[in-house]
């Protein structure tokens, strides 16, 4: 089935980054679904407007396909390599929201684990220190409501990433007894879900980063949306 999510929405493009909203549902780079990409997207948008051809264009962070939020790409080698050297020496900041099942036993908290990645199943998997290929994970969060709904206990919560490991922040949930809603890889309570794909409850609602042509520091953010997102607020409201 062909992928129907909406288009992303282009926040800020200059010659040398593209940021934009990236949709839940839609994959950033080509994949095997043959579903029209972030990537694909954007240079088609670009050529539309510029007319000199086909663009360059770098994927400099990733979002899994079933998470949305604001990201940006990289117009030129140079930039995209200056803006992986910001995510490793963490001047640049990302942020996310997200609604969890059920409830954490802390308010606030610093959560560092050693995941393992697993090629063979695309799934990553808390293990100990000193695992062979395992590497340091680290978060910080923040609860920002708890509420109770039709599908039970909630927490909305707002997340620093400061490390950027393959599906960090859903194993990590996970393995704190809170998986993110809807996750079928690793929250247990959809895991029987039969859809091959699932909305879920997570969202990139703020990147911060130094232009890496100007050195101005850029800060970009969106609401989140969704399915998950909708039904905390509801509660919230009631």
């Amino acid at each position: 089935m062909r992928n129907r999510t909406k288009k992303p929405e282009i926040l800020y493009m200059d010659d040398t980054i593209v940021v934009c909203v990236k949709p839940q549902g839609m994959p950033v780079q080509n994949d095997k679904s043959r579903d029209l990409s972030v990537l694909n997207y954007l240079k088609n948008e670009i050529a539309k407007k510029e007319k000199n051809g086909e663009p360059e264009l770098h994927v400099v962070h990733r979002l899994d396909r079933p998470v949305g939020g604001v990201m940006v790409f990289a117009r030129t080698a140079e930039a995209a390599g200056r803006l992986s050297r910001q995510m490793q020496d963490g001047t640049f900041e990302k942020y996310y929201q997200a609604v969890l099942s059920g409830h954490l036993n802390e308010e606030f908290g610093e959560v560092t684990n050693y995941l393992l990645r697993d090629g063979k199943t695309n799934t990553s998997k808390v293990v100990k220190k000193g695992t062979k290929g395992a590497k340091e994970a680290i978060l910080e969060y923040e609860v920002l409501d708890m509420v109770e709904t039709g599908q039970g206990k909630l927490s909305f919560v707002l997340i620093y990433l400061v490390t950027g490991r393959h599906h960090q922040i859903r194993v990590q949930m996970a393995n704190l007894g809170c998986g993110i809603w809807g996750d079928t890889k690793y929250n247990k309570q959809f895991q029987k879900a039969k859809k091959k794909y699932h909305q879920i409850g997570l969202f990139s609602t703020r990147i911060s980063f130094v232009h890496p042509e100007t050195g101005e520091e850029m800060v970009f953010k969106t609401e989140p949306e969704g399915e998950a997102f909708d039904m905390v607020l509801d509660a919230m409201e009631f």
